[in-house]
This record gives C-alpha cells, sequence and structure tokens, in this order.
C-alpha cells in the first residue's frame, strides 16, 4: 500500500492550503510536518503559544493544529484568543494532545476547538481530519457566499420598490397639496437665463407650480445646462437661480 495520504487541497483557494503546527516537542512537530507536507499541505510551525498567536494572527492559516501544553500561553488560552480575534475566528483549530480526560476534552470544545485527537495520533488520522474540517469549511465559506448574494438580491429589490413607493407619494403630494402640479405651461412665462457657470443659454424644461396656500402660489423654473454644467433652478417670486445638480436631470 502506498503510505502517502490523499492531496488535501482546497480548490477554492486556488494554492495549498497552509496549516500551522504548534507543539513544543520538536520530534512531534518534525513527525506531523514531514507527513503533511507530502499530503500538498504547506507547514508553518511554532513551539510556544505566543508565538503562534502571532503567526495566526500575521499569515491566516487555513486550519491549526495545537498541543494543549504549550509553554507562553496554554492551547486553551491559545485557542480562546483566536476565537476573540475577528480575523482569526473561522479558522478551524485541533487539538492533538496528551490529556485524555473528558473535562480537558471538554476544556478544549469550551474554548472553540472544532476538533480533539488525543495522542498516540497517527499522522494518516490528523490528515483525515484536517482534510474533513478544509471540506466543512469550503462548504461553509459557499453557503456564506450564497446568503451574501441572496440578501444583495433582495436589497435590490427592495429598494427598488422604495423609490417606486416615493415616487409615487410625491406625485400624490403634487396633485393634493393646493393644486402643486409639473407643467410646461406655467402662469408665468419662464426667463431666458444663461448659465453662472459658463454663460452658455440654458434650457427651459419645465416648471413645478405649487405654495403654500391658493393665495401664494409659487412657481419655479427648471433648466439645464447644455454644456454640462448641471441643472438649475429658477424661483419667480425672488428671482434667483440656483444649481440644484451636478448634471443635467432626465
Amino acid at each position: 500500500m502506498d503510505p502517502r495520504p490523499a492531496p488535501l487541497t482546497s480548490s477554492d483557494l486556488g494554492r495549498s492550503p497552509l496549516a500551522l503546527l504548534v507543539d513544543r516537542d520538536v520530534d512531534t512537530r518534525n513527525m506531523y510536518a514531514e507527513y503533511l507536507r507530502l499530503s500538498v499541505c504547506d507547514i508553518d510551525e511554532a513551539d510556544d503559544g505566543r508565538e503562534a498567536l502571532a503567526m495566526a494572527i500575521a499569515h491566516h492559516p487555513d486550519v491549526i493544529i495545537t498541543e494543549t501544553r504549550l509553554p507562553g500561553i496554554n492551547g486553551f488560552d491559545l485557542c480562546r484568543l483566536l476565537r476573540e480575534d475577528e480575523s482569526t475566528r473561522g479558522i478551524p483549530i485541533v487539538f492533538v494532545t496528551g490529556d485524555a480526560f473528558a473535562t480537558d476534552v471538554k476544556r478544549a470544545e469550551t474554548a472553540g476547538a472544532d476538533s480533539v485527537l488525543v495522542k498516540p495520533c497517527l499522522p494518516e488520522r490528523l490528515a483525515n481530519e484536517i482534510r474533513r474540517l478544509l471540506h466543512d469549511s469550503r462548504h461553509l465559506r459557499e453557503q456564506a457566499r450564497a446568503v451574501r448574494d441572496k440578501i444583495s438580491d433582495q436589497m435590490s429589490r427592495s429598494e427598488g420598490v422604495l423609490n417606486h413607493s416615493r415616487a409615487t407619494f410625491r406625485r400624490t403630494l403634487l396633485n393634493r397639496a393646493h393644486n402643486r402640479r409639473d407643467t410646461l405651461d406655467p402662469p408665468a412665462a419662464p426667463p431666458a437665463l444663461t448659465c453662472p457657470a459658463c454663460d452658455h443659454p440654458l434650457t427651459y424644461v419645465r416648471s413645478h407650480i405649487g405654495g403654500v396656500n391658493e393665495h401664494h402660489a409659487e412657481q419655479w423654473d427648471y433648466y439645464d445646462c447644455g454644456a454640462g454644467c448641471g441643472t438649475f433652478q429658477y424661483r419667480q417670486r425672488t428671482r434667483k437661480l440656483r444649481r440644484i445638480a451636478d448634471r443635467p436631470v432626465d
């Protein structure tokens, strides 16, 4: 039988997965690292918890394998800190530990471990567990992507409905409030005006008739600048011209 394991490739990454291997015992690290490298899985190594925490935050590995007993920061605290940091919260974490008591396993799970393997643990078993976690992680990313796409589509549809409702509401107000309306035949003739920015003649577009009541009617005339300076509003009562949009409004 071929002793080499099946590749731990992750097709959606476009590269070999990166595993961070944390163990104070150099022989244990070398054993697992050699086997996992044969699995086309790149390896970062650390021998204490502080170094592992810094490497995880800096390199964002695809999976972390750690012992519970580590100098500096123990494996339980390392796992807890990684789960508290937003940038490392979603990284799968495997404990490979000699602490076989049920309380230790429970403590690892409470700290946030995705899997707990008890030593002696064959490298092949570890590789299979990493393979499973990478598959699950990819599946969760695909699910999250689908949810984001669905939410984005729903938000686009909602925005369209909202814009339509706003336009309908505005038209209703124009029709009901003191005979407010848009017209091309206003009571007062729109004056011939030039653009205050470029002196180009402004093109009359429409007028809006409104006011607070029938005794205080108002007329606003709207113009576009053919040179592209924007849309302008002229208020008949005050004879003031102001730009209301940087570009002509359809």
